[in-house]
């Protein structure tokens, strides 16, 4: 795709950046970390605020959510949220509750499994590190064993990861964790055949799907996972914090969050709606991100921008360093993962460095990572973004490596 043709009638690239509050002298190449929110969703939240001051205990106590034993006399303003957001990934608002991220709701899950003594969880290597660490948390806990399946990365064969998964599958498994976007690699990975994979064994499966909705598309209720955790405040340009949990009906009446408030026992909704009093405007101002996406940004043509970009960067940054990406563009969204020169180091100190170098040497925000024995850099491609951006990049990782050296 020609980045200079694309069917939106908006000129993307850092033209775009009249629309975010991000510093126009910051080349920003990492929008999948903690997202970027536009200026017209901000000014929604803000909207929402404003209102709740007016009326706090009412709007709060009243307005946001149920926690009277009697239906409310019109649907509290988190459930029509939640129906605004699930109706964009395919799904029922009554199986959806907001999360402060995707973290938290992995840890709503883990924390309510019921678990024995050499029961195993499964998890791969390309999980990130937050829900690795609530997995190993849960199984230290409950006397049970979390077993690591080594996903190579790069991979050339998608089906290679589903086969792995398989195999790992064995009669004590109880839960499998998979992710649906990596953050640190940056692969989309093929949940649904992993899934059926173990599902076809009896292993229900949860899916941290932080860095899809919005990237993607995304149909929840057709993966068949029993449990999929979200961010909203990445891809779908909701304020921060901002996450879902969606939850297959027949998993709902087991599941507690990890703070426990007045809905205890009461229901999915009347127990995740309110965990006590905290800002509800990032979940309430969600469908404003959607609607930006929709109704300004065109969001298929940000879709197709956004993948032709992170294409286009793997490509050039790979012909100027000298390495190769292997990844299939299948597997590629609107992020990729490209390897630096092999004498950019292997170690996290190594990455660190260098990241740091790029930020306060160069003004360029950008991920730098160590994976399986190399470093790699993560280009988040946003509308804001444009090719001159990935120039920059390049040019200033050679920098900071001729200097080094």
């Amino acid at each position: 795709m020609d980045l200079a043709r694309h069917p939106s009638p908006l000129t993307f690239g850092r033209a775009m950046l009249e629309h975010w509050l991000l510093d126009p002298g910051v080349t920003y190449l990492n929008h999948g970390t903690v997202g970027a929110t536009p200026r017209r969703v901000l000014e929604a939240q803000q909207a929402i605020r404003d209102e709740i001051e007016r009326q706090p205990a009412r709007y709060l106590l009243r307005e946001l959510m149920n926690l009277a034993p009697e239906p409310p006399a019109r649907p509290p303003r988190m459930r029509l949220a939640a129906q605004a957001v699930a109706a964009f990934m395919g799904a029922r608002g009554e199986d959806l509750v907001f999360v402060d991220n995707a973290t938290t709701g992995v840890n709503a899950v883990l924390r309510s499994l019921r678990l024995e003594p050499g029961d195993e969880l499964l998890i791969t290597d390309l999980a990130y590190g937050a829900v690795i660490n609530t997995a190993a948390f849960v199984a230290r806990e409950r006397g049970a064993r979390l077993v690591t399946v080594h996903l190579p990365f790069p991979t050339r064969d998608p089906g290679e990861y589903v086969e792995r998964v398989t195999q790992a599958v064995t009669p004590r498994t109880r839960l499998a964790i998979l992710d649906h976007v990596t953050s640190e690699s940056a692969l989309i990975l093929p949940l649904a055949e992993m899934a059926a994979a173990c599902r076809a064994q009896g292993v229900p499966v949860l899916a941290d799907g932080a860095h899809a909705p919005g990237a993607i598309p995304l149909d929840i209720p057709g993966l068949g996972v029993d449990w999929y955790a979200g961010n909203l405040h990445k891809w779908a340009f909701a304020p921060r914090s901002c996450g879902f949990l969606w939850v297959a009906p027949e998993r709902q009446r087991d599941l507690h969050p990890p703070v426990i408030s007045w809905g205890l026992d009461q229901g999915l909704h009347q127990e995740f709606d309110w965990v006590g009093t905290r800002d509800p405007s990032p979940f309430l101002a969600a469908p404003e991100g959607i609607a930006f996406m929709q109704d300004f940004l065109g969001l298929e043509a940000m879709r197709r921008y956004n993948h032709a970009l992170a294409h286009q960067a793997a490509q050039h940054l790979t012909e100027r360093w000298g390495t190769r990406l292997e990844t299939p563009r299948s597997m590629v969204g609107c992020m990729v993962s490209v390897p630096l020169p092999g004498h950019a180091g292997s170690t996290r100190e190594e990455a660190a460095r260098l990241k740091d170098a790029l930020l306060f040497e160069h003004r360029i925000e950008a991920p730098v990572i160590a994976v399986q024995g190399r470093l790699w850099v993560r280009v988040s491609a946003q509308v804001y973004n444009d090719l001159d951006d990935i120039e920059r990049l390049a040019w200033a990782v050679e920098n900071v490596l001729a200097q080094s050296s």
